[in-house]
């Protein structure tokens, strides 16, 4: 109609030939190409109050609607008008503009719909949207101008998606029990299968997040059911098991999701061409995409064997660890998600706890083959020497600098984390020689980790607690802690006592009362026949309570997993036995004073 002044009796036509057009438009594109505002309809908004003899050249769209509801008072152009409003709302849906589609429909229902509908239609503390949208009164179609989808249908769409996009914006805002209500409501709505598994999906992880993790499997199955391809929904069960310790379950949930995606890699799945504004082409929020989010093969391998390992399925976990290695080899860019919501940690990191797996599975020349790969690779990495701060300052306000002083910062970060990398390879493979009988290789790894950790100058107020001290700094602490340890054991198996007592002595200072270290120097002293002394720190190590020790295990930041193996080849293991020896020594010395 463009070029021929607007006239009344032809715009009924030609509103609704302008709906069917921008219905075809916005059901060829993707939900992100829908988004901003519909210049089709402000220019059929124009043509309406030309037709009446005004004017809205400047106004906005909301303001157009606006005059356009309140001055055309023609009957014939009624039914067109409505139909084009709940287009407008389809498009200010999609553009999570929810304020501006409730201004709208409080525009199109008159006073008395909204008195008298409003109240049936919407219970105490609804939201207004939903609750103006279900008190719509839908204009009755004219039989002779065909419609590509009836306005009828297009309310349902918008009910489910209002319900639907308000359910999440309150999900991510933690109003929980509201969420879950207009999620169960969008759930009862207009919308394709793979929606509503959506949706359920949605309910699970609201379910979860108030602490009802059977409730969330119910939903999350559900949505299993509705669309086995919601591969997300089969994501969150695997979480859901995790959390309630249930490991069979969880791994089991993981196998199936690695199966599902190793068949069938996620795609946009197609929907059903009967509609052409559908509910996923409204809702597009950053929080359903978070929510929804599709694992790559790769990520579920690494969690499948880093559960493994954290269960002590050892064996599983070495195999998982050395497939997810191999899919790496096949391609890096394509495998390896680097978004923020990622489960994998650094590169090294995961060489580490396969090296970690290996080890425990028996597999001894492995592991250091999976040590020395990170050993080459982090070595180029690590400065000469690195001085830095050991405790968590951070300037209370920003100075001039303070851009310069954090990426430096940063940068120490990163050398920090590549020479913890580097020292626990060396940390491994000491304790790897030591499970295959070659005591003196494994002093030489356990030096290597010892040297390199000597690169590191710390300074600050002296012994600072443990949850002041920069992450970073206490993993380094932690691995000459077990180096010193590794070391000494190895020692007293060449019969070199006295180098044992040395580092058993370095370690409890580094560690004051670690059980391992203070269990091996009465070890030490024992084999050097300084009894008395030996029974005497074993009395005093003795009456120590686990509270009293800041570094038990299970207290404070939890170390990273590659060092968990390390940790449990620390303790000392001749604990019964020595006790024995150290309490038949006191007994005797009891009965001869002498002595």
């Amino acid at each position: 109609m463009r070029g021929l002044p607007a006239a009344l009796p032809s715009l009924p036509l030609e509103l609704t030939t302008l709906y069917n057009s921008l219905l075809f438009t916005m059901g060829a594109s993707d939900s992100a190409a829908i988004k901003g505002e519909a210049e089709g309809i402000h220019q059929g908004l124009l043509r309406v109050l030309e037709a009446c003899g005004a004017c809205g050249q400047d106004l906005s769209t909301e303001e157009l609607w606006q005059k356009v509801l309140q001055e055309v008072t023609a009957e014939e152009l009624q039914a067109p008008l409505h139909r084009l409003g709940a287009l407008q709302a389809a498009w200010w849906l999609a553009d999570s503009r929810l304020g501006s589609a409730a201004r709208l429909f409080r525009l199109l229902s008159n006073a008395e719909d909204l008195k008298d509908r409003g109240r049936a239609f919407c219970s105490d503390g609804e939201n207004e949207l939903l609750c103006l949208l279900k008190a719509w009164r839908v204009p009755t179609e004219a039989t002779s101008l065909p419609l590509v989808q009836s306005a009828k249908d297009l309310k349902e769409i918008l009910c489910t998606a209002t319900a639907f996009l308000q359910g999440l914006q309150e999900l991510e805002a933690g109003n929980f029990p509201t969420a879950l209500s207009l999620l169960r409501e969008a759930a009862g709505g207009f919308c394709s299968k793979r929606v509503l598994a959506q949706i359920y999906t949605c309910l699970g992880c609201c379910a979860q997040r108030m602490g009802k993790p059977q409730t969330a499997l119910q939903h999350l199955k559900r949505a299993l059911q509705v669309d086995f391809q919601c591969l997300p929904a089969l994501s969150h069960v695997a979480a859901v098991y995790h959390e309630l310790g249930e490991t069979d379950a969880e791994l089991q949930a993981l196998a199936l999701l690695y199966e599902a995606l190793e068949k069938n890699p996620p795609a946009a799945a197609s929907s059903s061409p009967y509609f052409l504004i559908r509910t996923e082409l409204l809702v597009h929020t950053p929080i359903l995409a978070s929510l929804l989010r599709h694992r790559q093969p790769s990520e579920v391998k690494y969690l499948l064997a880093q559960r493994c390992l954290q269960d002590g399925r050892v064996a599983d976990a070495a195999e998982h660890y050395l497939d997810f290695l191999a899919l790496l080899q096949e391609g890096l860019q394509q495998q390896v998600p680097l978004d923020s919501g990622s489960a994998l940690p650094r590169i090294p990191e995961v060489f580490l706890e396969a090296a970690s797996a290996l080890e425990q599975a028996g597999r001894h020349q492995d592991a250091i083959t999976m040590c020395e790969e990170v050993i080459s690779r982090t070595t180029d990495l690590i400065p000469r020497m690195l001085r830095l701060e050991e405790r968590l300052g951070q300037p209370e306000c920003p100075s001039p600098g303070a851009g310069l002083a954090g990426g430096l910062l940063s940068q120490k970060k990163e050398s920090l984390c590549c020479l913890a990398w580097r020292a626990a390879g060396y940390l491994h493979e000491g304790w790897a020689c030591a499970k295959l009988g070659e005591s003196k290789e494994a002093i030489t790894q356990f030096s290597r980790c010892l040297g390199d950790l000597l690169r590191v100058q710390l300074y600050g107020s002296g012994v600072e607690p443990a949850e002041s001290l920069l992450p970073e700094v206490e993993v380094l602490q932690k691995i000459r802690l077990l180096a010193l340890i590794g070391r000494g054991a190895q020692f007293l198996e060449v019969g070199r006592h006295k180098e044992a007592l040395l580092d058993f002595q370095h370690g409890l200072q580094i560690s004051p009362g670690d059980p391992a270290a203070a269990s091996y120097l009465v070890q030490a002293l024992w084999e050097l026949n300084r009894k008395q002394e030996a029974a005497a720190r074993w009395q005093t190590f003795s009456q120590r309570t686990p509270g009293e020790d800041g570094q038990q295990e299970g207290q404070g930041r939890p170390f990273p997993l590659y060092l968990v193996s390390c940790l449990k080849q620390a303790t000392f293991p001749h604990r019964e036995s020595l006790a024995r020896n150290v309490q038949g020594y006191l007994g005797t010395a009891s009965q001869d004073p002498s002595s």
